[in-house]
C-alpha cells in the first residue's frame, strides 16, 4: 500500500458553525477529515461540536489523529458551541484563538463557512503576503461555493490592488484531495521587503527593523 503520510504534522481548518443547505459541504467537511486521517495528519481548529466544524473534528478524532480545539472561554458553554472532541485549550479572545491555530498549523484550510471563516482565512493570506509565514494557504471550493471570491480577487488584481503573486499565494480545489496535494506541493515566493519581518506569534506583533507595529 502507498504510504500517504504528509510532510505536515497539524493542518488548521476554517469554516462554518452552521452544516450549510447543501448536503455536499458536509459530504466535504467529512471527506476533508478522512483526507488528513490516511495523510496522517493532525487537526487544529476553532472548537467545539456543531456545523461543517463539528463533522471534519469528529471525522478527524474517529479516525484516531490528533484534535486540538482552540475555543474562546465566552464560547465554552455547550449550548454555544457543543462539546469538542480531542484536547480543548481555552484562550482569553479571538484574536488568541486565532494567533494558536496559525501557531499550531503547518498549513490553512478554509471549508465553506461564513464572516467568521472569511475573516479568518484573509487574516491568514494577509500575513502570508506580508511574509510573517510561508505556510500554504487553501480553499475547498465545494461546488463553487467560493468562486465568487476568487473572481473579487482576481478584480483586485486587475485594478491594482493585489499583485500577481500575492495572488497566488491563494491555493483552490473542488476536493480535499486535490486541495491537500496542491498544498503539498506550494512553494511560497519570497518578497524582498517582507521577509525583513519576523513572526511573533503569541506577542501578536510584526518586529520590523524599524520598532514594533501591534497587530
Amino acid at each position: 500500500m502507498e504510504d500517504r503520510e504528509s510532510r505536515f504534522k497539524r493542518l488548521c481548518v476554517f469554516c462554518g458553525s452552521s452544516p450549510g443547505k447543501k448536503a455536499s459541504y458536509q459530504e466535504a467537511a467529512v471527506q476533508l477529515g478522512n483526507e488528513l486521517v490516511e495523510r496522517r495528519i493532525d487537526l487544529v481548529y476553532g472548537g467545539g461540536s456543531v456545523g461543517l466544524m463539528g463533522l471534519v473534528s469528529q471525522a478527524v478524532h474517529d479516525g484516531g489523529r490528533h484534535v486540538i480545539g482552540v475555543i474562546p472561554k465566552t464560547l465554552m458553554p455547550r449550548e454555544i458551541t457543543g462539546e469538542s472532541v480531542g484536547e480543548v485549550r481555552a484562550v482569553s479572545d479571538m484574536h488568541q484563538r486565532k494567533a494558536e491555530m496559525a501557531r499550531q498549523a503547518d498549513a490553512f484550510i478554509a471549508l465553506p463557512g461564513g464572516y467568521g471563516t472569511l475573516e479568518e482565512l484573509l487574516e491568514v493570506i494577509t500575513w502570508a503576503q506580508l511574509g510573517i509565514h510561508q505556510k500554504p494557504v487553501g480553499l475547498l471550493n465545494v461546488d463553487g461555493y467560493y468562486n465568487s471570491l476568487l473572481s473579487f480577487i482576481d478584480k483586485a488584481v486587475d485594478e491594482g490592488f493585489i499583485s500577481p503573486s500575492a495572488r497566488r499565494i491563494i491555493i483552490s480545489a473542488p476536493t480535499a484531495k486535490e486541495l491537500v496535494r496542491s498544498l503539498e506541493e506550494y512553494v511560497p515566493e519570497h518578497d524582498e521587503a517582507a521577509s525583513k519581518l519576523i513572526w511573533e506569534v503569541d506577542q501578536l506583533s510584526y518586529v520590523a527593523e524599524a520598532g514594533v507595529a501591534t497587530l
